[in-house]
């Protein structure tokens, strides 16, 4: 298994989320923010069915722990959706695993 892992959260604007982006590459927690625009998500919250608006935001690096931690300080939501997926080497491409870890192993 790798040491470089994938960050899944959400956002409720494109600012929120570049913000973060922003901040979050400064402090070399990630190499890289993929930021999706708006897209509809639906659940259950506190009982009652939610509809919302969200940016997804997928982050790549090295300092998981680090990084989903720095979110939770930075995320406007009560309870953000943070998912971290631990990246396989073997049918990923060594070279950005390396760039990844070279861009946020300092």
């Amino acid at each position: 298994m790798s040491d470089v892992s994938l960050i899944y959260t959400t956002w409720p604007d494109a600012e929120s989320a570049k913000a973060a982006a922003g901040k979050l590459l400064e402090a070399r927690l990630i190499a890289c923010a993929n930021l999706l625009p708006v897209g509809t998500s639906m659940f259950l919250w506190k009982g009652k069915m939610q509809e919302e608006a969200e940016w997804v935001m997928i982050l790549k690096t090295a300092r998981a722990a680090e990084c989903c931690e720095q979110i939770k300080t930075l995320h406007p939501y009560e309870e953000p959706a943070i998912l971290e997926w631990l990246v396989e080497p073997d049918g990923s491409s060594a070279g950005f695993l390396d760039w990844v870890r070279s861009e946020t192993l300092v």
